[in-house]
């Protein structure tokens, strides 16, 4: 999900007031609670190895708080630059910018960006699969080594059971986007086990991100359960609408809730459809709705709907990729991207 970019400039009075102003102003509570919650627990650990290394993390911890004492919390001690938002919400100690960084800390955080999105692999479904009546195929790509997006299959526990599915895009980009992404993928899994309503499900997940988040932190989403009647029964939380995909074309379907994580005490409703055989649905993140051209316009996704019709699932996620890489062109992408068809089989 895509945001404005933080910008570099010159270090300056004005400029370090800037980098700085938003976490005084809005994160700074809860930013001081967290490094004063590590401090108490790093003070009360009795199973490290190396004092030495006690000591230093203790250090590090304390020289936070003092740059958040002192309104320099988020500026880089090298350069006096902007430290970025999303490593600083991944990781509160940072106080060095990427340019800044040293040859050694530059493999090491390769290192841990490859380690991640390995993880982050090893969190997603097949590619590709055929179960309860339905063919399901998408593609994910995220926009540096980890992605925001969110996308789960879960197979049903008996033949005449549903298959769900979970498709969202979480605030921001890299690292943390990951990180809530992965704390989703492990907050549904465990409710869906529970074989709650889909509405229930939604304001419990709602409700669990909401408490145990960072306040600026939200997701978009949609939920769904596929029968292998074609039954389809969805529920959204602030996500894009999916389209149907038909013989006859292509409609959006009308289903409407408030992001993850906004509100806590959220509700949440559910729609209900029926695919007729080589129906399918189409999802997608705002990196296909919000992609730009050379020129900055945004993609209009009359350009699918205008032409598509009812097709394979493969082939239906493979033309939206096709159309989007013909309307941008050359211009680089700019957000994580992640589009699924699920696909009603013929009878």
């Amino acid at each position: 999900m895509s945001e404005p970019e933080s910008v570099r400039t010159p270090f300056s009075p004005v400029a370090a007031l800037a980098a700085v102003g938003a976490v005084g102003a809005v994160a700074a509570p809860a930013l001081r609670h967290q490094l004063h919650e590590r401090r108490r627990r790093l003070e009360g650990a009795r199973a490290v190895r190396d004092r030495r290394e006690l000591v230093e993390l203790l250090a590090e911890v304390d020289a936070a708080l003092e740059r958040l004492d002192g309104g320099l919390y988020g500026v880089c001690t090298v350069c006096r630059g902007a430290v970025e938002s999303e490593r600083l919400a991944a990781d509160p100690l940072v106080h060095v910018c990427l340019e800044c960084l040293t040859p050694e800390q530059t493999r090491a955080l390769e290192h841990d960006l490859e380690s991640a999105a390995r993880v982050q692999a090893s969190l997603l479904p097949p590619r590709s699969l055929r179960s309860s009546g339905w063919e399901v195929d998408y593609d994910y790509r995220p926009f540096s080594a980890v992605s925001g997006d969110y996308v789960d299959l879960i197979l049903p526990r008996r033949p005449d059971g549903p298959l769900w599915f979970l498709f969202g895009d979480v605030s921001g980009k890299g690292v943390a986007a990951s990180i809530l992404m992965a704390s989703l993928h492990a907050l549904f899994r465990s409710l869906i086990a529970a074989d709650l309503p889909l509405p229930e499900l939604l304001r419990q997940a709602n409700r669990l991100f909401c408490e145990s988040t960072p306040a600026a932190a939200y997701a978009t989403l949609i939920a769904g359960r596929l029968t292998p009647g074609g039954e389809v029964e969805l529920a959204s939380a602030g996500h894009p609408p999916p389209l149907w995909v038909r013989a006859g074309g292509v409609e959006a379907v009308p289903v409407t809730g408030l992001p993850l994580g906004l509100f806590c005490g959220a509700e949440f409703e559910s729609a209900r459809l029926r695919l007729l055989g080589d129906e399918a649905l189409f999802l997608y993140t705002d990196g296909l709705s919000e992609a730009i051209d050379g020129g900055g316009a945004s993609y209009p996704l009359g350009r699918l709907t205008e032409r598509w019709r009812a097709a394979g699932a493969a082939a239906l996620v493979r033309e939206a990729l096709d159309d989007l890489a013909a309307f941008r062109g050359s211009t680089p992408s700019s957000d994580d991207l992640t589009v699924m068809s699920l696909r009603r089989l013929a009878s």
